[in-house]
């Protein structure tokens, strides 16, 4: 993955999360993982898994795709 796309994934889950008024807490719960890894995700320190892109999707009722443009 570049780092174009993992910006692109950050801003829109950080986007996202805080339209929903999701704590990064919050969100690491739906996610399943710890509370770091959300705020990793934000700051593009992480791979994520598309299991996990998934899950953001569904939550945030989109398709996963749109989580990457």
């Amino acid at each position: 993955m570049s780092q174009d796309i993992r910006q692109i994934l950050a801003n829109n889950v950080k986007n996202l999360r805080t339209q929903k008024k999701l704590s990064r807490e919050e969100l690491s719960l739906i996610l399943g993982v710890d509370n770091s890894y959300v705020s990793k995700l934000e700051k593009c320190k992480i791979n994520i898994t598309l299991d996990k892109i998934e899950i953001l999707a569904n939550y945030f009722e989109t398709k996963a795709y749109l989580l990457l443009k």
